[in-house]
């Protein structure tokens, strides 16, 4: 176990916000998770995984706690549906390599993510058809107002468009995520809803998770900025939903992207938005809508400010309401 005091947490976002926090704490295992000092840390608590969808807006006055908890356990790798539990710790792209070697299907669509497993299962992450939830069968989490282990179903996990029960307001905070149970297949069942998947796999059929994974990264390669070189969170929007009315508003002639859902409303790309308003390259100081995918804010600089970052984003969502009349809603978390 790490505890540091004053810790500086640059390396701890992959948006590379130059912030620090009162107190920082990494463990190995749920022994040292269970055996800390909770009331003698400064509060208030925060758990992070790789830090990839968060946007700190300044220094952090509490605790800030990350898991090293590593494991992946295949519970019977000869059933055709395999049961496979992973430690908070792992780095969810690992685990999907790592699934897709084994001939697994399911997790392919989600590949190069970033991110770990823990933080997987809070935010419901999500790409080209494929949610977290629709792979997880339980996640398992330490209480911290019990001080003990709890276990949870999928249905008890509320899961919803980038949404849990571990984000509601009630609760959030409160469960920390150990391990998470998530349950694959050996059947051939390859996800192509998504037109840019099938192009880029040049219309052949994939006979392997790996061929699709193979095809997943090469999109998101093109398309976003790898967080090593340059500091983004991922997705900064969530593409709204909206009424068949208001879509007809957006685009009268219907030819605008969109997905219809079950429900009879309409999801609507907030990268077709935000780039229709023209930010595609704008910039706040150091913080820029990035030229491949205006869904994504960068440190284009490196020495972004967090003023810089939600001035761009107040920005975006002020000429997107004023273009469309929609309200856009940030992904990434704000700290």
């Amino acid at each position: 176990m790490r505890i540091q005091l004053n810790y500086d947490l640059h390396a701890q976002n992959t948006f590379r916000m130059k912030v620090s926090c009162a107190c920082y704490v990494e463990y190995e295992t749920v022994k040292e998770l269970e055996g800390l000092n909770f009331d003698r840390l400064p509060k208030p608590l925060l758990h992070i995984g790789a830090g990839s969808n968060l946007l700190f807006t300044g220094d952090f006055p509490g605790t800030v706690l990350h898991s090293n908890i590593e494991f992946i356990k295949y519970i019977d790798m000869g059933l055709d549906e395999v049961p496979v539990m992973v430690g908070a710790g792992v780095v969810w792209d690992h685990f999907v390599a790592e699934t897709c070697r084994h001939g697994l299907w399911g997790a392919e669509n989600l590949s190069l993510i970033p991110g770990e497993v823990g933080a997987a299962a809070v935010q419901n992450i999500g790409a080209y058809g494929v949610e977290a939830a629709d792979l997880i069968s339980g996640v398992v989490c330490f209480d911290l107002q019990e001080r003990r282990k709890v276990k949870f179903s999928r249905e008890e996990c509320r899961y919803g468009y980038r949404d849990s029960l571990f984000k509601q307001p009630e609760v959030k905070g409160r469960y920390v995520v150990t391990s998470v149970l998530l349950r694959l297949t050996r059947r051939h069942s390859p996800r192509l809803d998504y037109k840019g998947v099938r192009d880029a796999l040049q219309g052949a059929e994939p006979q392997t998770p790996q061929q699709v994974r193979d095809a997943i990264v090469r999109i998101r390669r093109q398309k976003l900025p790898d967080p090593e070189e340059i500091g983004s969170a991922g997705s900064f929007f969530k593409n709204p939903v909206v009424s068949r009315e208001q879509f007809a508003r957006i685009s009268p002639d219907g030819t605008a992207p969109h997905y219809d859902l079950l429900d009879g409303t309409v999801k609507v790309p907030a990268a077709w938005l935000i780039d229709r308003c023209g930010f595609k390259g704008a910039a706040e100081g150091g913080a820029a809508v990035y030229e491949r995918q205006p869904l994504v804010i960068v440190n284009a600089s490196g020495t972004a400010s967090p003023q810089e970052v939600l001035a761009l984003e107040q920005r975006i969502i002020n000429g997107v309401q004023e273009r469309f009349g929609v309200t856009l809603h940030p992904e990434v978390e704000h700290i």
